[in-house]
């Protein structure tokens, strides 16, 4: 639980203090049969996150298969078919804490063709471990997860490399390793890449130290996952509360009172702060704000706030409270690099549902300029359509003004879904702007897109 300390003014949070008061989410990534799940299970299991029933049947599960010893990548090898291929598939969330940090963890498939699993697993990932397997080294698919972990902008990268003990934990193998991805991912604009050797089937440098690397002097993997920051600046940060639901209880103690209800997507809001509500550009000031049933002076992200306003403006659900200082564009054309993750085909003129934050609007996709190529991140012009796993950039014309960030300024407020307004099925992830650029592209104003069902925007 978050705490409700104020912090100071005029210092940012310590790491320290960021650390006792948030938790870490991070994504594993590699290969198929690089060690994902072992890893993960070896972390549960040598960090003492493993109930008992859990453990027997893991253990009844890998007798069952010949095992001789119990076989952790099954505490997350979960789905049926997973088991049978002993291959990851779906994205396999776990909780687990340890007395320093609690931990979300999302086990991502490591095959092509499951990409789309990987960006959802990391998309709100604050670290991606990536793993490589000693004996193979970098290897095409290492690249692109890196690629990947870039594009959402995941702020820190660990290297794993694993099965340590199939290189007689040979150093010169390890920095060589180490030396490839890192040059690669840093080309890439990863701001923190930090290399550690395991062997997560011994538990080398998973949770304890390893006796058989002496010459490494890095912290293991818990180790680092326990004290990486997972927060910057929040007196810095772009502050931003999308508006979930307005409060009027109309009781005899608060004949007047009207709240805006919602989970402060980034940044600080503070009484007496002069803020603009988007679309509609109307400023107010913050009178008050109610944080678990008390009156308090100052909240920031992530805890779910009521802003009391001094000015009686008609606001509503899906609207954004920001500073007035610092307000993102509202436009009705948005472009944005998108991860295409239903199976069927996304094609220019087709009709989607733009949900951002709390606010849902029709929209048109207008242009496909380019399909990402992973490998080598090229770019090819004018695919026409995108399929499943693909990564391209889109032009969405939207029917209602929307308040976007760049996605590189704030992964919650520069980030959206396209749905598919016949059924609901989630069609896209968006993140808008440039992807692999700090400053926020523009789109050149588009005509409106009219059709006869209502369309027109």
């Amino acid at each position: 639980m978050t705490s409700t300390t104020e912090p100071d003014k005029a210092q940012p949070l310590s790491n320290e203090q960021l650390s006792a008061t948030t938790l870490l989410r991070f994504a594993t990534a590699g290969s198929v049969d690089d060690g994902k799940s072992t890893l993960v299970g070896r972390l549960l299991h040598d960090s003492k996150s493993v109930l008992t029933d859990q453990l027997e049947a893991v253990e009844r599960a890998s007798a069952s298969r010949g095992a001789g010893a119990p076989d952790l990548a099954l505490l997350t090898d979960g789905l049926r078919a997973e088991r049978e291929q002993g291959i990851t598939i779906d994205v396999a969330y776990r909780y687990f804490a340890t007395p320093a940090r609690r931990f979300i963890l999302a086990d991502t498939p490591g095959h092509v063709q499951y990409t789309r699993n990987m960006v959802t697993g990391a998309s709100t990932a604050d670290l991606a471990v990536v793993l490589v397997d000693a004996r193979n080294g970098v290897i095409e698919q290492t690249r692109r997860h890196a690629a990947v972990a870039a594009l959402l902008r995941v702020p820190h990268v660990v290297l794993a490399v694993n099965k340590m003990d199939l290189v007689a934990y040979e150093e010169t193998v390890f920095a060589r390793i180490a030396e490839e991805f890192t040059a690669y991912a840093s080309e890439l604009g990863v701001p923190e890449i930090t290399a550690i050797p395991i062997s997560a089937l011994a538990g080398d440098n998973v949770v304890e130290p390893s006796s058989n690397m002496d010459w490494y002097g890095g912290p293991t993997v818990l180790e680092h996952l326990e004290t990486v920051p997972v927060s910057h600046d929040l007196t810095s940060c772009h502050a931003r509360l999308p508006v979930q639901y307005v409060i009027r209880p109309q009781t005899a103690e608060h004949p007047d009172y009207r709240g805006y209800a919602g989970q402060i997507a980034a940044g600080t809001f503070r009484v007496g702060e002069s803020v603009t509500v988007l679309p509609s550009g109307k400023t107010s000031k913050i009178a008050g704000i109610d944080l678990l049933g008390k009156s308090v002076d100052v909240a920031w992200t992530p805890q779910s706030v009521t802003l009391l306003l001094e000015s009686d403006i008609d606001i509503a659900r899906g609207d954004l409270i920001v500073p007035s200082s610092d307000q993102p564009q509202t436009s009705q054309d948005i472009t944005a690099t998108v991860c295409h993750v239903a199976d069927t085909a996304l094609s220019v003129g087709q009709r989607v549902l733009l949900k951002h934050t709390t606010r849902t609007v029709k929209a048109i996709v207008k242009e496909i300029p380019s399909r990402l190529t992973l490998d080598d991140l090229s770019q090819h012009p004018a695919p026409g359509a995108l399929v499943a796993n693909d990564i391209g950039r889109v032009v969405i014309r939207t029917a209602e003004p929307i308040a976007v960030d760049a996605y590189a300024a704030s992964r919650r407020t520069g980030s959206f879904l396209l749905i598919d307004p016949a059924d609901g099925t989630t069609l896209a992830a968006g993140m808008a702007g440039d992807a692999f650029a700090t400053d926020t592209e523009q789109p050149e104003e588009a005509e409106p897109a009219a059709d006869d069902e209502g369309w027109d925007f």
